[in-house]
């Protein structure tokens, strides 16, 4: 067995890999290890080295590449799953790395230790003009509560801070168990004195500190950016310190990276700035160098894959039977988690047709990626889908419908908070198409960008949804309806459902004008691009 390793690698890692019998370990580096590759049975790498398809067709005996770190930014997924290789990644290697420098953060901005380091070996002596204060009895809010939120949690509570956290994707019980109050974004914007963000970047959290945002928070808040510097709104932030509003902002990440020297971020005072380092330790770069190796012996000693990134491999039969029940799954799952709007609790899937008699925990695992890929910051895929799922106590049930159905169909059924969303969809002419929602029959297209509203079916709410949409500019190109046959309480009018099929995104002022209308009760922008 050869491994190759083709970036340094901690010590500890590299010498466990040497101790497999038989393996014969090859440490290399990002210039040199081309020369190698025709006999690799695995690959280790770290960020400098791209794994592009042309780099797999010259390993044709590859099996795993194993990433020391998070991010398989490097590593092409696609070609690597169609060459049959599997990729691994640690996630949470460096979680309390960053949630150290995390805490470093609040503490230098709470104490301006920048600034007064800068004064004092400039040779003054300031001490009336650094007076600062206690982070004790402040209110933390934590956008994100992954591995790295939860970290950060630990670490406030030591220093006796009050935390609030927004994650559509915890659930009661987690927020329970670390003592902590879950709330909506809006109520941790307006109560927080700090607000950290350790979430992924998806188009909710694209620019989520932004001017509106900016304008929620309680004057002198204090913002701190160790994920990824697009969700902040840097113009914003600029005008925000500027103006009083927040008394600092300390940040290991922007956009772009770096940030010019002439950005005018970097000219104010109270923002401390590093250059991405949060998880840059000695410890962090221990932990995943031996995490990597002991996740590659796992592996190549007894098939297991732990971390893993990215499909396995499937026969062109599997493929072609399962295929298109995956991408339907995927689609309910994202379609539901965001029409849902609540924390979620439990999902269950129920199988109708033949697809029950396939191997279901792919196409189950395809609804948990459209679910948990909403939020997360780790990558959900069809190998760890299950794992991140209990991971946040998400309970997940299946369930096998008759046999002689018919239509072959998979229903998603999320139980949050707030209550139950239930989504039924089957395969049509090879695409997926949506059958009904919380048992209203609604055939609509599960791709694009869709509007989903809920209404009372009275007079005028069509009129009123075209009416909003043609003032916008945002052409219909599909418009499907439904109603209960039943009013859910005795003496109200039915209740009506609508999945509008646009050709661009609806935009939150769009809602907004939509929900005017007395009748409408729910009116949500999904996009399942």
């Amino acid at each position: 067995m050869n491994i190759l390793i083709a970036e340094p690698l901690a010590a500890a890692g590299v010498e466990l890999l040497k101790a497999q019998a038989g393996w014969n370990v090859v440490v290399s580096n990002p210039k040199e290890y081309l020369n190698h590759l025709p006999e690799a049975d695995a690959l280790v790498v770290r960020s400098a080295v791209k794994v592009t398809r042309e780099v797999l067709e010259k390993a044709p005996k590859l099996r795993v590449i194993g990433r020391a770190g998070v991010g398989v930014d490097n590593v092409d997924l696609n070609a690597a799953t169609a060459a049959g290789v599997l990729v691994m990644n640690t996630p949470g290697g460096n979680a309390v790395s960053v949630a150290e420098h995390t805490i470093a953060f609040m503490l230098a901005l709470a104490r301006s230790i920048t600034l007064a380091s800068a004064s004092t070996k400039s040779g003054k002596w300031e001490k009336k003009k650094f007076l600062g204060n206690e982070v004790r009895g402040k209110t933390l809010g934590i956008l994100g509560l992954g591995s790295i939120g939860r970290e950060v949690v630990k670490r406030a509570r030591a220093l006796e801070m009050r935390v609030l956290a927004a994650d559509p994707y915890v659930s009661s019980q987690v927020a329970e168990d670390l003592d902590i109050e879950l709330v909506g974004l809006a109520r941790l914007l307006a109560e927080s004195d700090y607000i950290t963000l350790h979430t992924a970047l998806t188009p909710e959290t694209r620019k989520v500190l932004n001017k509106e945002a900016f304008e929620q928070m309680k004057p002198g808040v204090r913002i701190v950016n160790c994920a990824r510097g697009e969700m902040i709104d840097q113009d914003a932030l600029v005008d925000a310190i500027r103006s009083g509003k927040v008394a600092g902002a300390a940040l290991d990440v922007f956009t772009p990276e770096p940030l010019p020297p002439d950005h005018p971020l970097l000219a104010l005072d109270n923002v401390v700035a590093t250059p991405h380092i949060a998880g840059a330790t000695e410890e962090a770069q221990e932990i995943v160098g031996v995490r990597i190796a002991e996740q590659l012996a796992e592996y190549l000693r007894n098939g297991i894959a732990i971390n893993a990134v990215n499909m396995p491999a499937l026969t062109p039969e599997q493929y072609r039977s399962l295929g298109p029940y995956i991408s339907l799954a995927e689609c309910l799952g994202s379609l539901a988690a965001q029409i849902s709007g609540s924390n979620p609790k439990s999902v269950r899937f129920t199988y109708s047709g033949k697809v029950g008699d396939g191997k279901t925990h792919l196409v189950r695992n395809a609804g948990l990626v459209g679910l948990l890929n909403r939020w997360l910051s780790q990558r959900a895929t069809l190998v760890n889908a299950m794992q991140l799922a209990e991971q946040r106590s998400l309970a997940v049930e299946e369930r096998h419908g008759p046999k002689a159905a018919h239509i072959d169909s998979v229903t998603l059924e999320l139980e949050t908070d707030a209550g139950f969303t239930t989504v039924e969809g089957a395969v049509v002419l090879g695409r997926p198409r949506l059958m009904q929602v919380d048992g209203i029959q609604c055939e609509a297209p599960l791709t694009g960008n869709l509007l989903f509203m809920k209404n009372q079916d009275v007079p005028g709410v069509i009129g009123h949804v075209g009416t909003v949409l043609g003032k916008n500019g945002v052409n219909i190109a599909n418009f499907s309806l439904g109603r209960r046959n039943l009013p859910l309480k005795e003496g109200e009018p039915l209740e009506a459902l609508a999945v509008v099929e646009t050709d661009g995104a609806v935009s939150d002022d769009v809602i907004a004008q939509l929900k005017a209308n007395p009748a409408v009760r729910v009116a949500r922008a999904v996009s399942l691009a």
